[in-house]
């Protein structure tokens, strides 16, 4: 599958003329084209991106407004795409999404591209603040809406902060992905994590004489 195939459409109208699927394509591959080559960030310039994919600099200009947009999208579309959530219990979500984060550990150590791409996003701020914007700060969000439903309907105790508690939930997953790249990521683990940690944070029931 082509990187541009999974890419998200935005809600929103488009900016410019229509888009083009092909030229999106085109423009995205041969980002990815030129990483592979071993191109620096600094270094992938539009001008350069542009006569890799075979397109004027305003074709590119027209889909994205720089080359930190046009970047983000790269990684977004080189990831697995976000997952849908079941919707059916606390746990089910849960366990759907850190499942999800612990396939992107695998891939992301499974491709020298998409490592070396991350870590070269993360020595441009301006790059690391958009990809935050664009792709972490709306899975948090959509985590943490998760656990106020949760709340709302008796899954999960009221008197606990929910940001705290997605910390708890995801901390564990990012460790073994992130920081401890030699440790395992087994099948099973989303619901080992999930379970340990709900069975502290679940409402405790009164005993009924």
């Amino acid at each position: 599958m082509s990187l541009a195939d999974s890419r998200p459409r935005p809600d929103g109208p488009a900016r410019g003329r229509p888009r083009s699927e092909a030229v999106e394509r085109a423009i995205l591959d041969s980002v990815m084209k030129l990483l592979e080559e071993g191109v620096p960030l600094a270094e992938l310039s539009i001008e350069r991106v542009a006569r890799t994919a075979g397109v004027g600099k305003a074709t590119i200009y027209r889909r994205w407004k720089d080359k930190e947009e046009l970047f983000v999208d790269v990684v977004r579309a080189a990831e697995p795409p976000d997952p849908e959530l079941p919707g059916t219990s606390l746990r089910d979500d849960l366990v759907v999404l850190l499942e999800s984060l612990r396939r992107r550990g695998l891939l992301q150590r499974s491709s020298v591209i998409l490592h070396n791409v991350y870590a070269q996003m993360k020595s441009s701020p301006r790059i690391w603040a958009a990809y935050h914007a664009g792709v972490i700060a709306p899975r948090r969000a959509a985590a943490l809406e998760v656990l106020r439903r949760a709340q709302e309907n008796g899954e999960l105790r009221t008197d606990v902060d929910l940001d705290l508690v997605n910390d708890m939930f995801v901390g564990p997953m990012l460790v073994r992905s992130v920081m401890r790249p030699e440790a395992d990521l087994p099948e099973g683990l989303a619901e080992r994590i999930v379970d340990m940690v709900l069975e502290g944070l679940r409402p405790v029931r009164s005993a009924v004489p």
